[in-house]
């Protein structure tokens, strides 16, 4: 066996090679070791959290490995269907062995010449049938005709399938599959069967790992393996993955063109504005720790775009727009990855998830998002919800270049194409002066075509339909549109084979503007082509709104609140407080503000002191984006109320405002809507076993299930004691109990000279919701004094035992 080893070394050093080839073969098989260990370490894992679930949990997998319903308390666990599932699984196999051997195994060998000797030899679908995770059902935020559930798929297959090609064995040996499928029934009829159809697609690509058997071994080839698992998702999503469909009609005669094909929910405009804070990657010599090169991929979907690069620059300017078609909401996010571009690996610098039905409802979003999965940094980004509306006043043509409206042309069939595209030249026949090319019998052949179609100088193209004059795709593409007025839609139709043009046509969007609903559904006459030669699309044109935001509708800012009443239950003694329901009201005027603060009690020289500052300081008259007010009535058991009112403690001034560049919301970051939580204030008291309270913070806590981290906001604090006649310089530090590292420490920025501090500071702990709900929370309120001060450091503290508190819901409260 050494000997057989040791073979290519001796045929290289005889065929007088260098060693270099020797080490670069040598290197290609350890890597293709290393992934094919790889590959069979995760199908084992998988299967281990098959078998048993509670234990593979238990032993900290990966976290996509971990059942939905861990995660999201609306995700339904379905056993019941997963058990349903495992009894009919043996019965599928047989019929998936039977269409294998009847359907695809004939199609593949009149793909090809080659293909001819393909024979599958072995078809085993195994014993692990796919899985459902979890199940979440929309009925609320869509229409009544129709139910839309979510199912968490997640296939850990031990099948094998082999089949021989020209005496090449060529096989699969274990599957992983993962991901959203969404199942939509519509419309709901009120005769059998019910379900007029059913649609069927995922939300994003599928996670997908193939065990291959056989010479397929070799696709695990360095460099290779990369490639072929691409191009295998890449047909996925060319028909399984949004805004592809599968629409299985139910009933006779149901017409699914409009629910193959419907019409977008809107257009999401990411204005990419800038950064600030990003981590340092480029480092020289490994050890002195230089600036970065970032760029931004922007991803809604399949589609994805890239900002350009800011060279040696941790707080770069873009200024760049991009626009996304979103066709699910809810289901669609907005995904942001931070990135710096180096000549070998560009380096990851952070991360950022937007759920879209939350622009979708605010419309207009201008704020600075934290980065997850990074130390330090914020992204500032402005989103613009655009409408999909029928109106031709809207179609005005925009001076700074971006697009007014949509073309959404459902792509259906052609008819009488010409075999080649000299069949019909100049008006004659024109293949006949060509009988003796030796290719005359390959271009006899009817037609492989696929269309080309062009708006601007963006091209889509269309799949091909192979060898038929009346090709029919059913396809559904989009466009945006700068000038509905001056611009046109070219289409293309082209022979694979020969690569030649079968024929041509020009519609102007100007011709949709002549219909009332800006629709064309016809044949279009082709030019360049035979006589009846004819194509038929539908074009559907709208205009692109943004609608201005709802002013009586609470934004999804950093103090965000639904109206309702919380169970919120804090223990002071023997007694039990209950949060009451939020308040939500405008910033008062000046006038008001100030005759508010002339009317208080003045309690000692310090709060004196901030209270003038508040007066003084500027207060806008209208609502701050994403700041809203919570109001709480004062509790007389206080003693004299604060400096500053809860209403206008909650809303800092505009100065402070602009210094803060507040970070945006927890209910927007990174989680789906679904779990956004309800907000109350409850003004409590904390006396910490002495007589006097020593004040209290606003603190803001939940868990984000989507970047698995708690997350706690810390708003501000009121009515702090002070430790010394000179005033206090108070800060927050938080611990995440029993980890009392001074490297796990969080610790807010310091406020001088203040007993009301306004913070709005996030701070993030990644563990499972498992691990946070056996922990406590230690918040302490210091006082930046000097090092050798004889002053009180410690102005109060308050600890949280998170297993009594509904982490995914939320809370916020005094």
């Amino acid at each position: 066996r050494a000997l057989l080893w040791l073979g290519p070394v001796y045929l290289a050093g005889y065929l007088g090679l260098s060693g270099s080839w020797v080490l670069l073969a040598l290197a290609l098989w350890l890597c293709w070791g290393l992934n094919r260990r790889g590959k069979r370490d995760r199908l084992a894992a998988a299967f281990a959290l098959l078998e048993d679930e509670r234990e593979a949990v238990c032993r900290g997998l990966d976290a996509r490995h971990l059942p939905a319903w861990v995660h999201f308390p609306d995700v339904e666990r379905v056993e019941w269907l997963n058990k349903v599932l495992i009894q009919a699984w043996p019965y599928f196999g047989t019929i998936m062995e039977k269409t294998f051997k009847e359907v695809l195994e004939p199609k593949i060998r009149a793909k090809s010449v080659h293909l001819k000797t393909c024979t599958f030899t072995k078809i085993h679908f195994g014993e692990k049938c796919p899985r459902i995770n979890g199940i979440k059902a929309y009925t609320k935020e869509i229409d009544r005709r129709q139910v839309t559930l979510d199912l968490q798929i997640c296939y850990i297959g031990d099948c094998e399938i082999h089949m021989d090609i020209s005496k090449f064995n060529l096989g699969v040996k274990g599957v992983q599959l993962y991901g959203t499928l969404r199942v939509i029934l519509e419309p709901l009829l009120t005769d059998a069967p019910f379900v007029g159809a059913v649609t069927l697609f995922f939300m994003q690509k599928p996670h997908l790992e193939i065990n291959w058997a056989g010479m397929s071994n070799l696709l695990d080839v360095p460099g290779i393996n990369v490639m072929s698992d691409s191009l295998i998702q890449d047909f996925i999503a060319a028909r399984l993955v949004l805004p592809n469909r599968i629409t299985v009609p139910l009933k006779k005669n149901m017409n699914i063109a409009h629910l193959r094909f419907p019409v977008p929910q809107g257009v999401i405009r990411v204005h990419l504005l800038e950064a600030e804070n990003l981590v340092q990657k480029d480092n020289f010599l490994g050890a002195i720790r230089g600036k970065s090169d970032p760029y931004a991929l922007l991803r809604v979907g399949t589609v994805q775009y890239r900002s350009k690069t800011v060279s040696r620059d941790l707080n770069p300017i873009w200024n760049e727009t991009f626009e996304f078609v979103v066709h699910e909401v809810p289901g669609q996010d907005l995904e942001v990855d931070l990135y710096d571009e180096d000549p070998d690996k560009d380096d990851f610098m952070g991360s950022l998830l937007i759920g879209l039905v939350d622009v979708m409802n605010d419309r207009t979003v201008d704020e600075w998002f934290p980065l997850s999965k990074t130390t330090s940094g914020h992204l500032h980004l402005k989103l613009e919800w655009l409408s999909l509306v029928n109106d031709q006043e809207k179609l005005h043509e925009d001076k700074k270049g971006l697009s007014t409206a949509i073309l959404i042309v459902y792509l259906d069939s052609a008819f009488n194409l010409p075999k080649n595209h000299f069949e019909y030249s100049n008006g004659e026949c024109g293949a006949k002066k060509i009988k003796n090319n030796k290719y005359l019998k390959k271009m006899e052949r009817e037609p492989s075509s696929f269309v080309l179609l062009t708006v601007g100088n963006k091209t889509q193209k269309s799949k091909t339909c192979n060898f038929s004059k009346d090709p029919t795709w059913g396809q559904a593409f989009t466009f945006f549109v700068h000038s509905a007025h001056s611009q046109s839609l070219h289409i293309e139709i082209k022979d694979k084979e020969r690569d030649s043009a079968l024929g041509t046509s020009v519609v102007c969007l100007s011709h949709l503007l002549k219909d009332p609903n800006m629709t064309l559904d016809q044949r279009f006459q082709l030019d360049h082509s035979s006589s009846d030669s004819f194509i038929k699309m539908k074009l559907v044109l709208r205009a692109l709104n943004v609608e201005e935001p709802d002013s009586q509708r609470v934004k999804a800012g950093v103090s965000a609140s639904k109206p309702g009443p919380t169970h919120v239950t804090e223990k002071a003694g023997n007694q039990q407080k209950f949060a009451s329901p939020p308040q939500v009201s405008k910033v008062p005027p000046m006038s008001k503000d100030s005759a508010a603060l002339e009317s208080l009690p003045k309690k000692d020289s310090g709060e004196d002191l901030d209270a003038k500052d508040s007066s003084a300081a500027p207060v806008p008259s209208e609502p701050v984006s994403g700041l809203d007010e919570a109001e709480g009535k004062q509790n007389p058991e206080h003693g004299p109320p604060s400096a500053l009112p809860s209403g206008a403690a909650a809303v800092p001034t505009l100065p402070v405002l602009q210094e803060m560049r507040l970070a945006p919301s927890v209910t927007s970051l990174g989680s789906l809507p679904s779990s956004c939580f309800e907000l109350s204030s409850s003004n409590l008291d904390i006396h910490n076993g002495t007589e006097m309270p020593l004040g209290e913070i606003q603190l803001t806590v939940r868990y984000a299930s989507v970047r698995q981290s708690l997350v706690v906001l810390v708003n501000g604090c009121r009515n702090l004691v002070p430790s010394s006649n000179r005033g206090v310089d108070p800060y927050v530090r938080i611990y995440l109990l029993p980890d009392r590292r001074w490297t796990s420490r969080k610790k807010t920025s310091v406020k001088k000279k203040t007993l009301n501090p306004q913070y709005d500071e996030k701070f993030e702990f990644f563990e499972s919701l498992e691990n946070v709900k056996k922990r406590s929370l230690d918040i302490a309120v210091k006082n930046s004094r000097p090092f050798i001060s004889q002053e009180r450091k410690e102005l109060g503290k308050v600890r949280i035992d998170l297993s009594q508190e509904d982490l995914i819901k939320g809370f916020a409260q005094w």
